[in-house]
């Protein structure tokens, strides 16, 4: 077989990895112990998003998940890194500007609540905290899974020496080469290289063009960029758009050491995305269905299914006027829950990557299955042309 035979770092990195592919790490439900176990056990590394997961619920998390798994197949922990400072200045704008400035953003979104005979969330009392990411990180190196993963940004040296000491593999997210050798200086084990194709949110955590606000390199230009860039010892995953297997045999081929794979294992039996969620990336009535960037959901930058909900906001986004992360989330997350307990698709966030229309529905073992029988076909296709 192709992949177990491949040289890969990555495998190196995690001897105990059979092929080298990533499960992508969902948020907002979609992470499930489930489908972690059924990818690990597969031989993949199975990835769980951690990012809302209150800091007292990541022991009993991650205890779930070691019981699932078992000892003789790594899985990995993802969190959101942090908060960057344009989410500390759109908190401190909310709580300086307190219920006035909630509900001037509030009136955008109040249209769409009405459907469901309820009205935007108000202002708290005492202002809307970020997420806990130090209180986060604590618990998981307590944990000690055997591998973290960080997307939008670098973890703290401490962070990384003791993730070291207990011998936990860590990984960082780059969407631009910038991004990646801040993580290799940092200290990280491996890198996600996430081209502009991959779903969900973008990791992005330097903004080095001041015209280009959410990077714009592809997974098939980053990956060879991020690999001549960085150190030879350092693994790079591709991520984004190679959910085919001839798309990871090309990004293998531009020096990638594995690939992550998300939205083929959204639309898995296993995973907790909502199943209308799961049935519009698996619609084929539109063959020329295009995915799109949005900050309409969650005030950061998306790559999803366009719906109803982004369509309206489009106008306020382009024009600046949407709240940024996490005040736009906030305003957002009860009209989620209520589309997705409707299965209304119009209200959600559908997360889906640029090749979305190529994924099949199954068992995540399946699908595991399914990609390693295909990249060994597209070798030999290649190979007959070599000789």
């Amino acid at each position: 077989m192709f992949l177990q035979r491949y040289p890969s770092r990555l495998k190196q990195l995690l001897p105990k990895l059979r092929i080298p592919v990533v499960q992508g790490p969902f948020g907002g439900g979609a992470s499930t112990v489930e489908l972690v176990a059924a990818c690990s056990n597969s031989g993949a590394l199975g990835s769980y998003g951690a990012h809302y997961v209150a800091p007292g619920d990541i022991a009993p998390l991650v205890a779930q998940l070691r019981a699932a798994v078992g000892p003789d197949a790594p899985f990995a922990v993802n969190l959101w890194c942090h908060i960057a400072h344009d989410d500390r200045a759109n908190l401190g704008a909310l709580n300086s500007g307190g219920p006035e400035y909630l509900e001037k953003h509030a009136a955008r979104v109040a249209e769409h609540y009405k459907k469901y005979g309820a009205v935007p969330p108000g202002f708290p009392d005492g202002g809307i905290v970020g997420h806990r990411f130090d209180e986060q990180v604590k618990a998981l190196l307590e944990a000690n899974p055997p591998v973290i993963s960080f997307v939008m940004g670098v973890p703290p040296p401490a962070v990384i020496e003791e993730a070291r000491r207990r011998g936990i593999v860590t990984f960082g997210c780059a969407t631009t080469v910038a991004e990646a050798l801040a993580l290799e200086h940092a200290g990280i084990d491996a890198i996600v290289a996430s081209g502009v194709e991959a779903g969900g949110h973008r990791g992005t955590f330097l903004k080095t063009d001041p015209n280009t606000p959410v990077p714009d390199e592809t997974t098939f230009t980053l990956v060879p960029r991020v690999r001549a860039a960085v150190s030879k010892k350092i693994p790079v995953i591709a991520a984004g758009g190679v959910s085919t297997p001839e798309a990871a045999l090309a990004a293998l081929t531009l020096g990638a050491d594995g690939v992550q794979i998300g939205t083929a294992f959204v639309v898995s039996d296993e995973s907790g995305a909502a199943p209308v969620h799961k049935a519009a990336i698996l619609d084929r009535t539109d063959p020329a269905r295009r995915s799109c960037l949005t900050r309409a959901f969650t005030g950061r930058s998306a790559r999803g299914i366009p719906n109803q909900f982004a369509k309206d906001l489009y106008e306020a986004e382009v024009n600046g006027e949407l709240p940024g992360y996490p005040v736009q989330n906030y305003l957002t997350v009860p009209l989620r829950k209520k589309a997705g307990r409707a299965g209304d698709k119009d209200g959600l966030l559908l997360w889906c990557g640029q090749a979305g229309t190529l994924v099949q529905r199954g068992k995540a073992a399946e699908i595991l299955k399914r990609f390693e029988d295909g990249v060994d076909e597209a070798a030999k296709g290649i190979a007959k042309f070599a000789n």
